[in-house]
């Protein structure tokens, strides 16, 4: 066959040589074959003719009519759906093998007779004007802290103008963990765009039923910032678009990250965060030009942070504990009866009494929940051991497995009640002490085999002897 380069060079060839025959000879065709292509200035690939024609008869031009009513009314149909009805309508007509065939006449009318598709429309974004933010699930990255694994969000939070980027570790999405990541990110950042958008976190827009757009908790972090608030449609996630793609591409570098680490295991927490700060070091390095054409466009920062908590008055029960956010904690005995202050934080509550912060305590993620700090009730336990043993809330008051061991061992060796009571004052001498060395030297006498005893454990505590946990190095 001729090709265009063939032709190309036979008139390159006409123009030097003496003859036809030679120029065709060397633009390597046959010299009537020349002559038509001299004849017509036409190249190979412009002769030819479009294939207009079907090779084979379409084996559902009889059943097209029906298929096109049907796709008129659903255009979603798929083509197998429609293609395993006509099986089951016309027994043995249609071959599995014919599927395709029905697949690119249904895949030509959507494009020439189908609904229109939806468009997407780029959007120019401008410096210093929006701010987008998101949570994004982090638990399928395999991360975890000493061993265990750590199942968490990341408040993520973007200029849209220059993608610089930064986040917070959190654990649901609640008004507290919105309004600590965001005002992290402002801070970090130094100023405030002038709009922010987010999907439809119910931590910031009510259902559609309510007459207002936001919540007032979120309206009201708005309006200290001095920022407008946006929301997404519903089911329309590209309209968040550039905060959407950059949770992929984010875990996706934390991910390539852990790979390069070999390891996605951190000693504890504090660690794993400053994995996570280098990483957006990293990532916004590329940025720092159109950053810093946002910065000079940003609003300033308030004096102070917002108190980006939620305050609860709650009454203290007689069994020392308080019940918030359906999670029941205990707080000192000394409060029992009282109404103190929780003011909820996305991963601590603080205990306010007589305006004064008496206690931090660890916020628990879930319902139905308890932490009990036995150093809140120890005082009375320790004079009640027989309330030890049926305790609703026993297994808090183990500090350690080394601290269980002990009961256990106590209870195999005396009765419940000198087993409780025994246990009680070394529980009690931990909380007057030393956790630490009280755990250590139960330690030595567990793997010594010694006689365990309130008198024995005190004596070793005071003895002036060191003593080294399995959690010290020696």
């Amino acid at each position: 066959m001729v090709t265009d380069k063939q032709v190309r060079r036979l008139k390159m060839l006409i123009k030097t040589q003496t003859t036809k025959v030679i120029a065709s000879a060397k633009a390597g065709m046959d010299e009537k074959t020349a002559r038509k292509y001299l004849k017509s200035g036409q190249l190979p690939s412009q002769c030819k003719s479009e294939h207009t024609w079907c090779t084979r008869s379409d084996p559902f031009d009889q059943e097209w009519d029906e298929i096109k009513d049907k796709l008129d009314i659903n255009p979603g149909l798929e083509a197998k759906t429609l293609f395993e009805a006509l099986q089951r309508e016309k027994p043995g007509k249609f071959a599995d093998g014919q599927l395709r065939t029905l697949q690119r006449r249904i895949k030509v009318w959507r494009a020439t007779e189908g609904p229109p598709k939806e468009v997407f429309f780029p959007q120019q974004h401008y410096p210093g004007q929006l701010c987008a933010s998101d949570f994004t699930d982090m638990n399928k990255l395999g991360i975890t802290i000493g061993g265990l694994s750590f199942k968490h969000l990341i408040y993520h939070f973007v200029l849209t103008y220059s993608n610089w980027e930064t986040g917070t570790i959190c654990f649901s999405e609640s008004y507290e963990s919105l309004s600590e990541g965001f005002q992290n990110a402002l801070w970090e950042l130094g100023g405030v765009p002038q709009r922010h958008r987010t999907d439809r976190l119910s931590a910031a827009v009510h259902k559609e039923c309510n007459p207002e757009e936001f919540t007032t908790r979120y309206q009201e972090l708005l309006k200290y910032y001095n920022l407008k608030g946006e929301k997404i449609q519903t089911g329309e996630a590209h309209e968040n678009g550039d905060v959407e793609q950059r949770n992929y591409r984010f875990k996706k570098a934390v991910d390539q990250s852990l790979q390069l680490r070999n390891n996605r295991n951190f000693d504890n927490r504090q660690d794993y965060e400053i994995f996570l700060q280098k990483l957006f070091v990293q990532l916004n390095a590329g940025r720092k030009e159109r950053l810093v054409e946002e910065i000079k466009l940003l609003k300033r920062l308030p004096e102070r942070r917002m108190d980006d908590c939620k305050k609860e008055k709650v009454k203290v029960g007689p069994s020392s504990t308080i019940r918030v956010r359906h999670n029941t904690y205990s707080v000192h005995s000394r409060l029992i009866k009282e109404w103190v202050e929780a003011r909820i934080y996305a991963q601590r509550i603080d205990i306010w009494y007589a305006q004064k912060k008496v206690d931090t305590l660890p916020r628990l993620k879930g319902e139905n929940k308890y932490k009990v700090q036995y150093r809140h009730i120890i005082d009375w336990l320790v004079r009640k051991p027989g309330a030890f043993e049926n305790y609703r809330y026993r297994d808090d008051l183990y500090p350690s497995s080394y601290f269980r061991m002990t009961y256990d061992y106590l209870k195999d060796r005396h009765s419940q009640q000198v087993a409780s009571r025994q246990y009680l004052q070394i529980l009690h001498l931990a909380a007057m002490e030393s956790e630490t060395r009280v755990e250590a030297i139960l330690q030595m006498l567990l793997d010594t085999a010694e006689p365990i005893t309130y008198t024995t454990v005190k004596d070793k505590m005071y003895s002036g002897q060191t003593f080294c946990s399995a959690k010290d190095v020696c």
